[in-house]
């Protein structure tokens, strides 16, 4: 008897722990909802965690408390509040941030990314449909596809996801009518054919009712696919990549100790076994794979989604940020791309301005070299732009300050994803994915020159240097620089000064005063001071220079202590009482647009160098302390 209660505790045991092995190796699908205001996202999701049984009683308290309170559905439960979680999301009835829900069936694990419908939260859109493998575009059955549908879908199309469920949402209130249905439906796989969308599954739906939510309704006899959850149990939605090779992005370098040095990341593609040849990049270098570790012990092999630590048999110098691939098939490199953009700074995208771009653990300079034409993403049109407004999409030129390994998004999300990052605040302002290299790229290499900086600096008995004047108009900066120039030449050093307004009579003659007309002014002067100072000169720079941005990405051009930044301090109300050239009394006419101090800001700088005060000091003495400042 005891045996037999033995046997019995044993089966037990082994059925329990079969039962948790299999739901920790079931797949994982990740999907977003999205569409236009009130098609139902919300209550689409709260019925799905409804019925299928994953609330905790808890949760269903707090949904029929917050059913009366809050609901839209009379007394009855609001599933949608399961998923509106802010209160100003309660309070409109509406979804404005992504709310992220985990649920689970016997066949599958899923996060599901509920997306907001309105067109200001584009960007939040955009965010969940990121990591998404499956998008769930609701369309309400009385309104048919609306602007919103096709801007989501383009977004959707844009960031990869090639498997759409079309829910044709409320079909109760068109009396389920086959016809209604077969319209949205033809309208959406001509959109879907439009955009490259190449699978898409039309389901006819009723989310607050449930038909064809977890089974096949009988009111849709008509319809012989599957329900919503049918569907995405069984979705495969993973990339043909046959014949790609190793792609490992390395995460972390594993150094635990002296004897033990690892490549940490999870593999992006393809396969990889001991014995292996791979590179490492950007470097090149080669060597073979020796072990493939992980927590629960080494592995014969590994793929695509894998997290695991490579061991090489050749001490190689690879960092985080660096790929590791398979040596037969290695990824492009490349420091100039076309990319498409989604701006999501609050202040415009302006070409020539420099941003930090992170592409998995890599982060380098880029900037955005031209805007080709901006997206209208609700009618697919090109339109030709100077620069980007939150949430507008372009198909942009990259230049990034070295080279990376990557391939297109649409063949490699990990190596094709990226986003821009704000040197100055360090916020996101944008994502993108890379579209293709510019070929041109490779084939320009720096030329070497024997007489360099340092000899030709020698030369002249100087260090060269960029000294950099910035103010309001008006405050006196080509007076001091003037002034400075006079007094090297006494001294004889070799100078020259770079004024705001000579160089616009002939290298920048062709640019505005518009935000962008303004980086790419002071990009091209930037240059041409790198260059002087290449020639061993002193350069004496004396610019508006409004923007911090642009006075930092200047600086990056110099090495260490070649750069002085003068702020040259003038209130603005001594400026426009000086105004010599007349023009603040023409900008507050409204005869100058985007004139800086009166309608185009100026930033003053943070950290500079020297800050001359004009109104206490006079230009002799300010260019005095100039002079101490470059000769010390």
């Amino acid at each position: 008897m005891e045996a037999s209660t033995d046997t019995v505790n044993l089966d037990a045991g082994q059925a329990v722990a079969a039962y948790l092995e299999q739901h920790e190796t079931k797949g994982l699908l990740r999907f977003i909802t999205c569409g236009s205001v009130d098609d139902g996202k919300s209550t689409l999701i709260g019925r799905l965690l409804y019925d299928t049984k994953r609330l905790f009683d808890d949760q269903l308290a707090a949904l029929e408390s917050d059913s009366r309170r809050h609901g839209t559905q009379n007394g009855e439960i609001d599933y949608a509040l399961l998923v509106d979680g802010l209160s100003a999301e309660r309070e409109q009835g509406i979804t404005i941030d992504v709310a992220y829900r985990f649920f689970s069936t016997e066949q599958r694990k899923f996060i599901v990314a509920d997306c907001p419908g309105h067109e200001q939260y584009t960007r939040n859109m955009a965010t969940g449909a990121s990591t998404a493998d499956v998008a769930v575009v609701l369309v309400d059955a009385r309104k048919g596809l609306l602007t919103q549908t096709r801007r989501h879908s383009y977004i959707v199309s844009l960031l990869g996801i090639r498997h759409v469920l079309l829910a044709v949402n409320k079909m109760d209130l068109v009396g389920y009518d086959q016809a209604v249905f077969d319209d949205i439906v033809g309208g959406y796989r001509e959109l879907a054919a439009q955009l490259g969308i190449e699978h898409v599954q039309a389901v006819p739906l009723s989310a607050l009712r449930g038909d064809n939510l977890i089974e096949r309704s009988p009111q849709t006899s008509w319809y012989g696919g599957p329900s919503v959850l049918e569907y995405l149990e069984t979705v495969d939605p993973r990339r043909d990549q046959a014949g790609t090779g190793l792609r490992l992005p390395v995460q972390w370098v594993n150094r635990p100790n002296q004897d033990f040095r690892g490549f940490a990341g999870t593999i992006a593609a393809g396969t990889v076994r001991p014995g292996d040849s791979v590179v490492a990049l950007p470097s090149g270098r080669r060597s073979q794979v020796a072990r493939i570790v992980t927590a629960d012990g080494d592995l014969a092999h590994a793929g695509a989604g894998q997290a695991v630590t490579l061991t090489l048999t050749d001490e190689l110098d690879i960092s985080r940020g660096d790929v590791i691939a398979a040596s037969a098939q290695p990824p492009e490199l490349s420091d100039q791309f076309a990319a498409h953009l989604l701006w999501m700074g609050e202040h415009s995208l302006l070409p020539g301005r420099p941003y930090w771009l992170k592409i998995g653990a890599r982060t380098v300079g880029a900037t955005v070299t031209e805007i080709k034409h901006k997206i209208d993403v609700n009618t697919q049109d090109r339109l030709a732009a100077k620069h980007l407004e939150l949430n507008e999409v372009a198909l942009c030129n990259l230049h990034l300050d070295q080279s990376i390994p990557f391939e297109a998004y649409r063949d490699n999300r990990a190596l094709g994803g990226f986003i821009l990052i704000d040197r100055m605040s360090n916020a996101t302002v944008a994502a993108g994915t890379l579209e293709f290299a510019l070929r041109r790229a490779g084939n320009i290499h720096w030329q070497h020159v024997d007489v360099d900086k340092a000899a030709r600096s020698a030369s002249k008995g100087q260090a060269a240097r960029c000294v950099w004047f910035t103010g309001l108009s008006g405050s006196g900066k080509s007076t001091i620089a003037n002034l400075v120039d006079k007094r090297l030449h006494a001294m004889g050093r070799h100078a020259f000064v770079l004024d705001g307004d000579n160089v616009r009579h002939g290298l920048n003659k062709d640019l505005g005063f518009t935000d962008e007309d303004r980086v790419e002014n002071i990009r091209r002067v930037a240059e041409v001071a790198r260059l002087m100072t290449d020639a061993g000169l002193i350069v004496l720079v004396s610019f508006i220079s409004p923007f911090r941005a642009e006075r930092r990405m200047a600086r990056e051009l110099f090495g260490e202590d070649e750069f002085i930044e003068v702020f040259v301090d003038t209130p603005l109300d001594v400026a426009e009482q000086r105004d010599v050239k007349g023009l603040y009394a023409k900008a507050r006419a409204g005869k100058i647009p985007n004139f800086t101090g009166i309608d185009s800001p100026y930033e003053q700088p943070e950290t500079a160098e020297l800050v001359l005060d004009t109104v206490s000091q006079s230009a002799e003495d300010l260019a005095e302390q100039v002079i101490r400042k470059l000769l010390d």
